[in-house]
């Protein structure tokens, strides 16, 4: 596993406390999304289709701050948009560390060398850097030439300074196996401290919208992705996650486990979801009806969805308060997961199938190879 033994021992103490307070729903990760800024646009991605004036935005450290608090989450990631576009991003940063919080911060790379000398190295820091493929095909993801040239070097120079870097990528219809476990080598070389992978969310927003898999479909190709593995492969997420992606371990979704802050409040129910914002923490947890969203809830908005940012706060529960997912993530720990098999030879952990998912590529030929003009006049002008 690709993480800390600092950061595990908070995270199992965290939730084993909940549990002995008796509390039924609390967060793992806040996803503290400070702008909705970028410098890419994305197929995948419908974050920067907000209105100009939205995309000036940024929320402040204070109200950063008072976010953290409120929620109580243990790690937090900071999204965006692009969050080194932000005017006081290392302000944010520097206050969370201090309150010991595990931060990563999610970026494209692009600013990563440019902003570094910012931020200080600490156990509490990683730079989260997406990066969906090797070479052209990361470019095609990401609808712009020479990214990934870019993020490498940027990573490179991140680690030889001393910082944590972690990698997260998202895989679509069109992926390859073959061009995923090549990418997981190329990282794995550059000396990422782990990978976190995650299947395409639909987003309503994004301007691609036949990119994004069905359920049997997503377990297909992370059975495929998984059909050979590395010992040396590290990931930043909970075996029993990775499991389930394989259809080898039933999880539903805990849509409150990573509850998320950006400039409209707390969004109702979840990251994924937009249904609405609260304007406290509090407010979010009351007045959301939990038991309508998940996959076992039969919200058609939630059918297809297998997205880390929904399931791994169930894998890392069940894996601290229960005795099977401790012993399932002690097996995997110490002897790996067997290679996985095609789709029938082997039977799916209760994965309902919605089969309404359209086929695509991830980066059609409509897709714009930059962000829209006035994005690049706000982005040029922060960075």
């Amino acid at each position: 596993m690709g993480i800390p033994i600092s950061q595990m021992w908070t995270v199992s103490r965290y939730v084993l406390t909940q549990r002995l307070r008796g509390r039924k729903r609390y967060p793992l990760v806040l996803m503290l999304e400070p702008l909705f800024r970028c410098n890419l646009a994305c197929a995948g991605c419908g974050k920067i289709q907000h209105p100009v004036d939205v995309l000036r935005r940024e929320l402040t450290p204070e109200q950063c701050f008072q976010a953290v608090e409120e929620c109580g989450a243990p790690i937090v990631s900071i999204p965006g948009g692009e969050p080194l576009l932000h005017s006081r991003i290392d302000e944010i940063v520097r206050g969370l560390v201090r309150r010991k919080k595990y931060v990563y911060l999610c970026t494209n790379g692009l600013l990563l060398e440019k902003h570094l000398h910012k931020f200080k190295p600490s156990k509490y820091l990683s730079f989260s850097v997406h990066i969906d493929g090797v070479g052209e095909e990361h470019d095609a993801a990401v609808c712009r030439k020479g990214v990934y040239d870019i993020a490498v070097a940027a990573i490179k120079t991140a680690i030889d300074r001393g910082f944590r870097v972690t990698t997260n990528s998202t895989f679509f219809r069109d992926a390859d196996p073959e061009q995923a476990r090549k990418l997981f080598d190329e990282l794995t070389e550059l000396g990422v401290e782990g990978m976190m992978i995650s299947p395409g969310y639909e987003y309503e927003k994004a301007p691609q919208q036949d990119n994004f898999l069905p359920r049997e479909e997503t377990v297909h190709l992370f059975r495929r992705i998984f059909s050979r593995t590395k010992a040396a492969w590290r990931f930043n997420q909970s075996p029993l996650f990775l499991e389930f992606l394989k259809g080898r371990w039933d999880l539903d979704c805990t849509p409150w486990g990573n509850p998320t802050y950006n400039l409209f409040g707390w969004q109702k129910p979840c990251y994924l979801v937009d249904e609405g914002y609260a304007k406290t923490y509090q407010e979010l947890m009351d007045s959301v009806q939990w038991e309508n969203y998940g996959q076992a809830s039969g919200n058609p908005k939630c059918a297809n969805c297998m997205v880390h940012s929904g399931y791994e706060a169930t894998a890392v529960q069940e894996t601290f308060t229960t005795w099977t997912g401790f012993w399932k993530t002690a097996s995997l720990v110490l002897f790996g997961s067997p290679s996985t098999q095609p789709l029938s030879d082997e039977p799916l952990m209760q994965l309902q199938v919605n089969s309404s998912a359209k086929s695509g590529k991830a980066c059609a030929s409509s897709c714009s190879t930059e962000a829209p003009a006035e994005l690049v006049e706000l982005s040029s002008r922060a960075s």
